[in-house]
């Protein structure tokens, strides 16, 4: 998997692009937060579940229905709980959290390490890696997370996550202000 640093910034960013007004931040976090949700399933290596099973690891989890139903709870429950005067547009909150939840599953594709992605879960079950695999597969555990292994993954989510992620922004703040000038 990448880092919850990876999929975190992805998600934020998403948010800051999707729903720029910054009294919107909330909704960044919640895509933050959805962006890295998918992993949950590794408690599952507890139970002693099958890493290729339905519910194991890149299973269920990290597919698109599963997007689907977190950006539908969560715009729900964002719409019931919103101020008119503070609510961000409904179908724009639904595709970012969607988005986010959904990033988590291609960032795990781009990675050197693992079995894949059930994307199409639980109606196709086959994982898949995306040809394009530059992002050094993250140790599963904070614990596993020091030394080499993890300076290496940080490195290659430097360059492949943050960067991009940097430079998009910086492009929406760019066209924000020859927009306004």
């Amino acid at each position: 998997m990448a880092s919850i640093f990876g999929h975190t910034l992805v998600g934020a960013t998403l948010g800051k692009l999707l729903l720029p007004e910054q009294r919107q931040w909330r909704w960044w976090l919640v895509a933050a937060a959805c962006a890295f949700l998918p992993d949950v399933d590794v408690v599952g290596f507890k139970f002693h579940v099958a890493y290729d099973s339905l519910w194991g690891h890149r299973g269920l989890t990290h597919s698109l229905l599963a997007a689907v139903v977190v950006a539908t709870c969560l715009t729900g429950l964002g719409a019931l709980r919103s101020r008119p005067n503070n609510a961000a547009p409904t179908g724009r909150v639904w595709l970012l959290l969607f988005l986010a939840t959904a990033s988590h599953g291609l960032l795990d594709a781009m990675t050197t390490g693992g079995l894949g992605v059930a994307f199409f879960s639980p109606f196709h079950t086959e994982r898949y890696f995306l040809s394009f695999r530059p992002i050094a597969v993250s140790p599963i555990g904070v614990k596993n997370f020091v030394g080499k292994w993890a300076a290496r993954v940080l490195r290659s989510e430097v360059l492949w996550v943050a960067l991009p992620c940097a430079a998009i922004l910086l492009l929406q703040r760019l066209t924000g202000r020859l927009q306004k000038g």
